[in-house]
């Protein structure tokens, strides 16, 4: 009980794990993929709402890369840039169902989005690093 009260140290051990990670991305993409396809209409309906609708296909994107991601560190295994490649293919034909030009938003928002997440990663890892072991 005495363990349960205790405050944790630091912002990382509050941190979701790999499966909770895989649990949550994964439902997050089945939910916005149900609201794109419920309101493709509405998204189609004016140049706005079609940059939003690639906008929003890109989220998927990043929901499916980070499910596998958790997938791979859960089980051991890694693709490198396999997971990427599929998991834009599966963003990309989501957003092909909205419009044409949902399509070459989602390249464009999805490629800044994976920017900003490997360079998170590299500040994260640099971070972990040993001080004393640099090359």
């Amino acid at each position: 009980m005495r363990a349960l009260l205790r405050p944790r140290s630091g912002w990382i051990d509050c941190m979701a794990g790999p499966g909770r990670s895989m649990l949550y991305s994964l439902l997050s993409f089945a939910i916005i993929l149900s609201l794109l396809e419920m309101y493709r209409e509405k998204l189609a309906s004016s140049e706005l709402l079609t940059i939003f609708g690639g906008f929003i296909s890109s989220l998927l994107f990043l929901l499916l890369i980070t499910f596998i991601g958790n997938y791979q560190e859960s089980s051991g295994t890694r693709t490198g840039w396999g997971a990427v490649v599929l998991a834009e293919i599966v963003a990309l034909i989501a957003a092909a169902t909205v419009h044409r030009v949902c399509i070459t938003t989602c390249i464009l928002f999805s490629a800044g989005l994976l920017y900003e997440v490997n360079k998170l990663s590299g500040m994260m890892l640099s971070k972990n690093e040993p001080k004393g072991k640099r090359y």
